[in-house]
C-alpha cells in the first residue's frame, strides 16, 4: 500500500501486509535514520501491536509523526481490506 503523509516531514510510505503481519515498510522523505529504525523495528510485527504502539506519537508540538501517520496507514489498510 501506498500512503500519503500529512503533517510530517515524510511524504509517503509504501508497506505490505501478509495476514495481519507487516513487510517492507519504505518512508519517502523525513530524518531517514528515525525512519528506517521505526521501518526495521515493525518488520514482521502484528498490524494491530504496531498500530497500538506508534498512533499519537507527536513529534514537535506538530500532532503528529512519521511513527503516527504510519499507525494511520495501517488503520486505513484494515478498514479498506475487509
Amino acid at each position: 500500500m501506498d500512503y500519503k503523509t500529512q503533517g510530517t516531514c515524510s511524504r509517503e510510505i509504501h508497506f505490505e501486509v501478509d495476514g495481519n503481519t507487516i513487510h517492507n515498510v519504505r518512508f519517502t522523505g523525513g530524518c531517514m535514520g528515525n525512519t528506517q529504525g521505526v521501518a526495521r523495528l515493525i518488520e514482521g510485527m502484528d498490524i494491530n501491536d504496531a498500530i497500538s504502539r506508534m498512533e499519537g506519537i507527536d513529534c514537535g508540538g506538530k500532532g503528529t509523526s512519521c511513527p503516527d501517520q504510519l499507525a494511520k496507514a495501517l488503520k486505513k489498510y484494515l478498514k479498506e481490506s475487509v
